[in-house]
């Protein structure tokens, strides 16, 4: 049990001796007072844990209030498959599709209510985002802070608009100041890291902290397993640095680690850093005080390279080289999310030159690509925006499910924790008239789906829907038997053929070697050139090998044990 001492000491070093005393007189009776879930041992990864990552209202369905809509449809197909349901923010907001929150505690009254979320929690882990960054230029919060009062009057981080920001670093090419009107005259220009409708908090203020604390509180009491710290790089700024990955953010994490140790000990936080991988990796900290999981930001854009040039060569490279720094943390795998596909996480991986044309393949995709702006003033790429499905098809008209099968079989066999955007779960495709609707690149991955449309299509085999679904949840569902592919069993990534991802996982007494094709060829594998030799038997279609050689068919994934 972390001690009040350790909570004091992190005070102290993120506000300094004398501030942090009025600190710690301020959260530690919320943090006393809050009771301990059932559930007191500390977190500990499972085999067969995975996550479905979802916005509230994905499916609908007239007259029915999106999560009761979500609720069904997950009790139906997901409650022997997911582990937990990660929900997009559905709090009330005012723009970037949940992002900029009016209303922390309330659920969305469109999307239901809590006794809503509570029920999927019924058969499901629970996943939340916690907005941590930045809050609603539309809310009671902004409100009474532009209205000075109290508690509120340093809520947001006033700057010079002269001062030299040149070496901040800039996610989005959009203006870091915006200037507002106070009610006493003043024109203030505020930080606005993502949007000029999404206030940066300054962190720097004791009421933000205690509202931050308490909203953690407030999460875990609700029924929390996972909270997703949101753009939680950017939360400590300081002029004249990067005002990234600062000090006082690690240690903000740390705090929020010794908070939930008192609270919450089950709970798991996962921090969202669409950063390059040795920057991401940072948020383990040590293996014990920090995240007990990072997004593996440097897996979706890595594995769709992988697949536009058919050669897993620099993915296995790269899969080789993964480490966590104890048995208490794990990558959060991914391939798709409400995003696009960052590529910030390829430098130091793939030339420029690569990205750039990984880059214009999306555009010929279909897909859009969004630019950050650098320090010397120039863009490069920083996210692509597409549905992983097209992504991987690289072809509108192509309904080859078993290729971006063959993708997601990749994300389940590497160590962690695998989680699945609902729309890949779906094989949704590129949402073009969205992007119209709404001016905004990201929608092409954001569409909400009529309920009955999406069961009809689910009840025709033949269609590209029914084909990915099925055949993902197939996936799954053989994934989640195998002790081999626990979070943290041991891997060893493989030389077998450059047209074939090969990683051998061992763990539960059992070993099996995951061999994917990426190619749309077959591929003549020596299975002589793993350490093991045949008879073997494929888990994925039950075939038993006799035969040293072995010919994988294009875009087929194998499991093979003794």
């Amino acid at each position: 049990m972390t001690s009040a001492d350790d909570i004091h000491a992190l005070l102290c070093r993120i506000y300094g001796p004398e501030s942090a005393g009025r600190a710690y007189g301020r959260i530690m009776p919320m943090i006393e007072k809050a009771a301990t879930r059932a559930t007191k041992q500390s977190h500990a990864f499972h085999q067969g844990q995975n996550v479905l990552i979802t916005y509230g209202d994905t499916l609908r369905r007239q007259g029915e209030r999106p999560l009761v809509t979500l609720q069904q449809f997950a009790r139906t197909f997901l409650k022997d498959t997911v582990s937990a349901v990660h929900f997009l923010p559905f709090f009330p907001y005012s723009s970037d599709d949940g992002f900029s929150v009016i209303d922390f505690y309330r659920i969305d009254e469109k999307l239901g209510d809590w006794p809503d979320v509570a029920m999927i929690g019924e058969d499901f882990d629970l996943m939340f985002d916690f907005v941590i960054n930045h809050f609603s230029a539309k809310g009671k919060w902004f409100d009474a802070y532009l209205a000075g009062r109290a508690g509120f009057t340093e809520f947001a981080i006033e700057a010079d608009p002269l001062a030299d920001l040149s070496m901040v670093t800039r996610p989005r090419s959009l203006p870091l100041l915006t200037p507002f009107s106070k009610a006493d005259g003043r024109t203030v220009h505020l930080w606005t890291t993502f949007s000029d409708d999404q206030i940066d908090f300054n962190y720097r203020s004791l009421d933000v902290l205690e509202q931050m604390i308490r909203l953690l509180i407030f999460y875990v009491q609700h029924g929390a397993g996972i909270l997703r710290l949101d753009a939680i790089a950017y939360l400590w700024k300081e002029i004249g640095t990067s005002c990234i990955h600062r000090p006082q953010t690690h240690d903000m994490v740390r705090l929020f680690r010794k908070v939930l140790d008192r609270v919450g000990p089950d709970v798991i936080l996962v921090t969202e850093t669409n950063v390059p991988h040795a920057e991401n990796i940072g948020y383990f900290g040590d293996g014990q005080d920090e995240a007990q999981m990072v997004y593996n930001f440097t897996l979706p854009p890595l594995l769709l390279y992988t697949f536009r040039k058919q050669d897993c060569r620099v993915l296995s490279r790269w899969a080789g080289s993964l480490q966590v720094p104890s048995q208490t943390t794990a990558f959060f795998n991914f391939t798709a999310s409400h995003d696009g596909i960052g590529v910030r996480p390829l430098e130091g991986i793939l030339p420029a030159k690569e990205i750039d044309t990984l880059a214009d393949g999306v555009r010929a995709s279909g897909g859009t690509v969004s630019t950050r702006q650098n320090a010397d003033g120039s863009q490069s790429p920083y996210e692509l925006n597409i549905t992983y499905v097209d992504a991987i098809l690289a072809d509108a008209r192509s309904t080859n499910a078993d290729q971006f099968i063959a993708s997601q079989a990749i994300q389940y066999s590497l160590p962690g924790v695998p989680a699945t955007y609902i729309h890949s779960l779906l094989g949704s495709r590129n949402w073009l008239a969205g992007v119209q609707k709404t001016g905004r690149a990201r929608s092409i991955n954001r569409e909400k789906l009529d309920a009955d449309q999406v069961m009809i299509q689910l009840q025709n085999p033949a269609s590209f829907r029914a084909r990915v679904f099925f055949a993902y949840l197939k996936l799954i569902r053989l994934w989640k038997k195998q002790p081999a592919f626990h979070p943290g069993a041991a891997f060893t990534v493989m030389d077998v053929d450059p047209g074939i991802f090969a990683i051998r996982r061992a763990g539960g007494g059992q070993v099996i070697y995951a061999l994917t094709n990426v190619t749309a060829t077959y591929r003549p594998i020596d299975l002589g050139r793993l350490d093991t030799t045949p008879p073997c038997r494929d888990l994925v279609s039950g075939r038993r090998i006799d035969a040293s050689w072995w010919d994988m068919a294009p875009y087929q994934y194998a499991w093979l044990c003794d």
